[in-house]
């Protein structure tokens, strides 16, 4: 048994109390390298060589981590019994006092177990456990015999471990050896050494049947050393030979390459070190931009600077808080650029609207403008519309002031208000001063549109820039997609990445100039920054009229923005949002405009002093307005409706009081007419004239002269005479004062034409009232209403429906198409108008009726001839006659007297059947026939009733 004579197993140090043997881990992944906090746990010294970073030591086992060896462990921290003073500590500062006494609420995802989830285990396993401890009692344990040889350490040179394999024991006593155990233990050395006999023979036997392969194996392992000897000394000539190759052909060029690649790294480092110096004046530089006001031009060196911090400059400690910096610097740029934009419109809104250019400091508008839009601040109109805003109310005040200052007569510090100093001025004061404020505002929206297009010009220069910088991208991606695959294909270099590179080089080299080539040391922003700061550093000495020169276009501020990062620029639909707010602000400032004006309008007409106006005054009042709004309209290209709605409305009041007047007056005249035949003076008859020739409108009062015509008794219309009263002819000027205002006023068209239509029905019913109903009896305190009044009413109804086509035609003139359904009220009043004829006429064949049936209830046919009865009704025949015949034109007179015939023809044809007298050639028929000649012959022998047909043959009754 060679093999339990060998070297003994050494014993592992780390064994456990139980004698198994556990297997030593690696020092290094036994313990943790211990980090420190950094603000709450500072590196202390120690004394000892080895910092808290440090990992422990593989040499020094004594020296190993412990719990015990951390400077604040989270217990200490939780239990700290200073916890009403320990406002300053790590977890307090940070998370409040009550950080530590927060308590943990039990989680949602996992169940609450009680004894009673275990019952069933329970119950099932302990029938299992009262059998294996009875197996326990009745059969020892013999694991801790048989486990010994499974153990690691088992070696049996060690006396305790061979005294345990074999048990002496049972051949040895407690008082000392017997001759029977002396015995056995004889015998078994006699057997194990038997055992080792028979091993020994068994080896030496396999040995002797594989002897000749021992052999070929031995001679094979000293041929193999051989050829390894050989190899040793090939690869040794081999290893000179390539140590020479090494020092003659590898190390000079390879000294050569790491020369040039550290004169590279020098140049490189000589950049970067110029580089980071120019970042180091941006602030400089900054500020004397900014004390010129180049908005721009700073903050695309921040732009700059910003972007080379972030790439080339990335992780450099002094620059830590440059980023910071510059970001507060561009929101004070930020700052300041608004306040100077709205500085420049109050300064611009405010100043004098005569004798200075229409812009002002256009260059520094352009530059405010771009670096807004830069900065996407595009709420710069809003600032600006605020200030317009004021600046029209300022307008306002100024014009009230220079008109009250020319005025005596207003006290301004007894009456302070403006509104109450407009309305103390007179009409042509108040008036002037309208025309001002509308010439003023005019002027301002001029000068407001002239600073709007400069506005405009840079917004859609930046759109048009931003969208020719994308077509170029797009072309100058494809080129460069393009040349990659090219120089993928056709580059002779060992890797495909350098044929990428300079592809992507080209591109950047097209994005950055045309083709222009590329520092080394950084991309496009580094070299731009180094511009920037040798223009700064040059421009110390310049004048701020050269750096204008170079800048303030609008070329120069385009090509700075599109230099800057394309994250700030806003977008084509930002930019054309801001050029229609544009339009619209200026139709902001109309719209403001007319506001500011439709408040001195109202401020005027609180008191009811426009409705006051005479139509002469309002026409002047309404052509100025409607001209300020024709202008603003063709300066703003936006219709604005708030002045004209004003103007409406003071217009529908002096529509209102206008038509109250002249029906107030219209009734007051039909109160006081006697319905009598009126003189018609000269200047009634030409405005006739003036209408039959086309022109409906008032002509101008001529002074009265020694020459002047006398009045005529009839008014000639058309050729035809008209009796008229002369309240018809005050009519006739009124509904003519009506057509001038339209003509002076288009807008009030359909109001007046309401009005009028009123006016005409006014005059009808109160007409018919006082005539036809007597009225004016007791009105007038006529004795009775004659056929004289009754025709002469008629006669003036006749001339008022021969107007109402030619007022109607006129209003049709100012009339939209779809507005045309008003002119119905003139079909209705037409018809009311014959009507009223009709009843007239009806009216004075009932008086002629009546009379007939009075006088020829008497009649009696007997001598003498002709009869008192028939003479009596031709004397009535002939008054009637001479009352209506220089009042009714002849073809009316004969009509009406055939009525009257027919009326007269009844009443006799119905006395003569009740007298009996029949067509039989009798007497009575023969002095009947003699009165009814003579009444023909008194009828016909009445003027323009000549040629009557009389008819009367029908009065008779036939023979019986």
């Amino acid at each position: 048994m060679a093999s339990s004579h060998g070297s003994p197993v050494p014993r592992a140090s780390g064994g456990g109390r139980d004698g198994i043997y556990h297997k030593e881990r690696d020092p290094s992944s036994r313990c943790r390298p211990v980090r420190s906090l950094p603000d709450v746990c500072p590196k202390e010294p120690t004394g000892e060589g080895r910092g808290l970073c440090e990992g422990p030591s593989v040499v020094a086992e004594h020296d190993r981590w412990t719990v015990y060896s951390s400077k604040v462990n989270l217990p200490a921290a939780l239990n700290d019994p200073r916890l009403a003073k320990r406002e300053s500590d790590f977890f307090t500062k940070t998370w409040g006092l009550d950080f530590a006494e927060t308590d943990v609420m039990p989680s949602f995802y996992l169940p609450n177990i009680t004894r009673e989830h275990f019952s069933p285990y329970l119950q099932e396993m302990a029938q299992r456990e009262r059998i294996h401890e009875r197996c326990k009692t009745i059969c020892p344990n013999k694991d801790d015999v048989d486990a010994i040889f499974m153990k690691p350490d088992f070696a049996l040179d060690d006396p305790a471990t061979f005294n345990t394999v074999l048990p002496w024991s049972h051949f040895n006593s407690a008082g000392g050896k017997s001759s029977s155990d002396v015995a056995s233990s004889r015998l078994l050395q006699e057997k194990l050494s038997h055992y080792l006999d028979v091993v020994e023979v068994s080896i030496a036997r396999q040995i002797s049947l594989r002897s000749e392969a021992f052999f070929h194996a031995m001679s094979s392992q000293h041929e193999l050393q051989d050829r390894l000897q050989e190899t040793q000394r090939a690869v040794a000539v081999l290893r000179g030979r390539t140590a020479a190759m090494d020092r003659v052909m590898c190390q000079g060029p390879l000294r050569a390459l790491r020369t040039a690649l550290t004169r590279n790294n020098c140049v490189k480092l000589h950049n970067k070190l110029k580089l980071m110096a120019a970042v180091h004046q941006t602030q400089p530089t900054v500020q004397l931009l900014l004390s010129t006001s180049e908005f721009v031009g700073a903050l695309e060196l921040i732009a700059t600077t910003k972007e080379v911090l972030q790439q080339e400059l990335q992780g450099i400690h002094s620059f830590r808080h440059l980023g910071s910096q510059l970001c507060e610097l561009e929101k004070l740029i930020d700052k300041m650029m608004v306040e100077d934009f709205s500085m420049y419109a109050r300064s611009d809104l405010s100043r004098s609207l005569k004798d200075e250019p229409q812009v002002l400091e256009k260059e520094r508008l352009e530059s405010l403008v771009f670096g807004l839009l830069r900065q996407r601040k595009l709420d710069f109109l809003d600032i600006y519309s605020d200030e317009m805003i004021v600046a029209a109310k300022g307008i306002v005040t100024q014009c009230v002031v220079d008109s009250v200052s020319q005025i005596e007569e207003i006290d301004t510090e007894v009456v302070t208000k403006l509104a109450d100093q407009m309305r103390l001025m007179t009409f042509p004061q108040w008036f002037e001063l309208l025309q001002s404020v509308f010439s003023s505002f005019l002027l301002f929206l001029q000068k407001i549109k002239a600073t709007l297009n400069v506005i405009r010009n840079v917004v859609l220069e930046v759109l048009d820039s931003n969208q020719k910088t994308r077509l170029l991208e797009q072309s100058t991606a494809a080129a460069v997609c393009s040349g990659a695959e090219l120089a993928y294909l056709t580059h002779e270099g060992l890797f495909i990445s350098d044929a990428l590179n300079e592809a992507q080089q080209q591109q950047q080299a097209a994005l950055a100039g045309g083709g222009a080539t590329q520092d080394p040391s950084g991309g496009a922003g580094a070299s731009r920054l180094q511009a920037a700061g040798s223009d700064s550093a040059s421009g110390t000495t310049e004048s701020s009229s050269s750096r204008e020169q170079g800048f303030h276009t609008a070329g120069g501020w385009v090509l700075l923005l599109c230099r800057s990062g394309e994250d700030m620029m806003p977008t084509e639909l930002e930019l054309g949002r801001v050029a229609n707010n544009i339009q619209e602000l200026l139709c902001t400032a109309s719209d403001v405009s007319h506001d500011r004006c439709v408040k001195v309008l109202m401020a005027r007409a609180k008191d009811g002093s426009l409705e006051r106006l005479s139509s002469a005054e309002f026409v002047c009042l309404s052509q100025a307005v409607e001209g300020f709004v024709r202008d603003t309209e063709e300066l703003c290209c936006r219709r604005s409706v708030s002045l004209r709605g004003a103007l409406q409305s003071q217009a529908n009041r002096f529509v209102h009081r206008f038509h109250e007047e002249r029906k107030t007056k219209l009734s007051l005249l039909l109160d006081n007419e006697r319905w009598k035949q009126a003189e018609v003076p000269a200047e009634f008859q030409d405005l006739v004239n003036s209408i039959a020739d086309g022109r409906i409108t008032l002509p101008e009062r001529k002074t009265p002269g020694p020459d002047d015509r006398k009045p005529s008794e009839f008014l000639l219309v058309d050729g035809q005479k008209y009796a008229v009263v002369g309240t018809v002819l005050l009519l006739i000027r009124i509904f003519l004062e009506y057509c001038q205002c339209v003509n002076d006023i288009p807008s009030i068209t359909t109001d007046m034409l309401t009005r009028l239509s009123d006016l005409l029905k006014h005059f009808n019913s109160r007409s018919c009232q006082l005539v036809l109903g007597a009225g004016a009896l007791q009105v007038v305190g006529l004795k009775t209403i004659t056929t004289k009044n009754l025709a002469l009413a008629s006669r003036c109804l006749q001339l008022v429906v021969h107007y109402i086509p030619v007022i109607r035609a006129h209003f049709e003139t100012k009339l939209q198409p779809k507005q045309y359904s008003v002119l119905r009220h003139f079909d209705h009043i037409t018809k009311d108008y014959n009507d009223h004829i009709a009843e007239i006429s009806a009216k004075l064949v009932a008086i002629m009726d009546s009379l007939f049936e009075k006088a020829l209830s008497k009649y009696e046919v007997k001598a003498p001839m002709p009869s008192a009865c028939f003479r009596n009704v031709c004397k009535q025949m002939s008054k009637m006659h001479e009352a209506i015949y220089e009042l009714l034109p002849e073809e009316q007179t004969q009509m009406l007297f055939l009525r009257i015939n027919a009326s007269f023809k009844m009443h006799l044809k119905r006395q003569l059947a009740r007298l009996g007298v029949v067509n039989d050639g009798g007497p009575q028929h023969g002095l009947v026939v003699v009165d009814v000649a003579f009444y023909t012959e008194n009828v016909q022998a009445l003027r323009s009733l000549e040629r009557l047909d009389l008819n009367m043959a029908e009065i008779w009754e036939q023979k019986r």
